[in-house]
């Protein structure tokens, strides 16, 4: 593999002012005060924006951060910005995101995953072409596109050809898109597959956060396929170094036989590999919640619990065989589902202002 050097280098974060697009900017600004990190998002209402609009006002604190609202499905707005920043890593982690929406608003995964996914690749080349150069390209997938696929852990050396939502769908697209695009003109591409991330200031549309709100709120929660499911829940820090180690070492340029590239190509999980029963991460978060004083020290969370049945586009399992990510940048992630669930509780009760001194 190659490495990439960044200092003094342009980067361009997509979906910057979402849940893991924010994380990984604020990352890179930390690291190195030479590196421009151009961010773009639209801002969208798939969930509340104050919540985009609190993660991008921390990074405005970064002199070399600029940002962008604007969609990338607009083509002429994403060539404006790459032929006004020229840079030398694009990291697209904008999507539609959410597999049951994707059910009911089909529309929003086209615009976003395919026609946004498709402009992004396509000004990576029209840039290659111009001589201003793309070390490497990065993409967030997602293990949605092991659909059913009954071989655990999930290895990317599986087939992956039978979706079950329209969202893994276009997962599986871009993922198909992208190694053509590094077949055809030589565009160091690597994609990785995201594992059900959590943390503070993540997604209220995930089960610990909507889990969260439901109970303080004293309502019942659904726990589908009657508590069978399991999910391989990975803290958003270990998410965020496997991305920054991943930047840095871009797949090799290398011609086949006949004379023509082989696709400098890549495909990572990145997932905690240690799938935890949707019951046991209940358990956790009450007590979590407990602990930072969002539920009472007597909360009995048993009445508020309804297992239902598996909805459509679900999946009972997600388990990640990190093992390539392991062999190739010695990183696995390692944060316990309980160490992330209790940074998630201690930085909601601060965020929604709730008294910690208070008696129960």
């Amino acid at each position: 593999m190659s490495k990439v050097e960044l200092k003094n280098k342009t980067i361009l974060v997509t979906g910057a002012a979402g849940f893991i697009g924010a994380n990984l900017v604020n990352k890179l600004c930390e690291i190195d005060s030479s590196i421009t990190v151009i961010g773009i998002d639209n801002m969208n209402n798939y969930y509340d924006v104050s919540l985009k609009t609190y993660r991008l006002e921390k990074l405005f604190k970064f002199p070399q951060f600029i940002f962008y609202k604007e969609n990338i499905a607009d083509k002429k707005i994403v060539n404006k910005i790459f032929e006004k920043h020229s840079p030398s890593v694009v990291i697209n982690l904008a999507a539609q995101a959410g597999v049951r929406y994707s059910i009911v608003n089909p529309d929003a995964y086209i615009e976003s995953n395919i026609i946004g996914f498709y402009n992004i690749m396509e000004a990576c080349r029209t840039n290659n072409k111009k001589n201003h150069n793309i070390e490497h390209f990065i993409y967030a997938s997602s293990s949605s596109v092991y659909g059913t696929n009954v071989k655990v852990p999930y290895s990317t050396e599986d087939k992956v050809d039978n979706p079950v939502s329209l969202y893994a769908a276009t997962k599986k697209s871009n993922e198909l898109i992208a190694h053509a695009y590094a077949k055809l003109y030589d565009i160091p591409t690597t994609g990785l597959r995201f594992f059900t991330v959590y943390g503070p200031a993540g997604r209220p549309d995930m089960a610990y956060f909507s889990f969260t709100e439901k109970l303080k709120k004293g309502k019942n929660i659904q726990v589908f396929n009657y508590g069978n499911c399991q999910r391989d829940f990975t803290y958003i820090d270990d998410i965020i170094q496997g991305i920054y180690l991943v930047i840095k070492k871009a797949p090799d340029k290398l011609k086949g036989r006949d004379g023509l590239p082989i696709p400098p190509y890549k495909l990572y999980n990145i997932g905690n590999n240690h799938p935890e029963q949707l019951i046991s991460f209940i358990n956790i978060l009450q007590e979590e919640l407990i602990k930072a004083r969002i539920l009472p020290r007597d909360y009995d969370i048993n009445p508020h619990i309804k297992l239902v049945s598996m909805q459509p586009g679900d999946v009972p399992i997600t388990y990640a065989d990190t093992s390539a990510l392991e062999k190739d940048f010695g990183f696995k992630p390692n944060t316990s589902l309980r160490e992330g669930l209790q940074k998630f509780a201690r930085w909601y009760a601060d965020f929604y202002h709730i008294n910690h001194s208070k008696q129960w």
